[in-house]
């Protein structure tokens, strides 16, 4: 099933943001979540939940691109991809989102 071009440009809208939300999530970062339950800042499990709900977001988005023949894996890494596409937010992925090839720890 395809899409109108007009179409294809609103999802791949709406997948930058919500790869942009999981990720400010996951920096624990401000989001429009901290807006609308600014109470649940004072409870540890706050920034899981908060982490859970963008990673949902993300998922429908992507799932939304797939069933409208929507390319989608190119807005990620191809790490990146492989997590959504097994659709578990793991610790693996917690840790290693924002990794890339080239990026080097210095210890001090």
């Amino acid at each position: 099933m395809g899409i109108e071009n007009g179409s294809s440009e609103y999802f791949m809208t709406k997948l930058g943001e919500a790869k942009t939300h999981f990720e400010r999530a996951l920096d624990c970062k401000h989001t429009e979540f901290d807006d609308l339950y600014p109470y649940m800042i004072e409870h540890p499990q706050f920034f899981w939940y908060k982490r859970y709900v963008a990673w949902s977001e993300l998922l429908t988005v992507v799932k939304l691109c797939t069933e409208l023949s929507i390319e989608w894996e190119e807005q990620f890494s191809v790490a990146q991809a492989e997590y959504i596409q097994k659709r578990v937010m793991s610790s693996k992925v917690l840790d290693l989102w924002f990794e890339t090839n080239d990026s080097k720890e210095h210890v001090s």
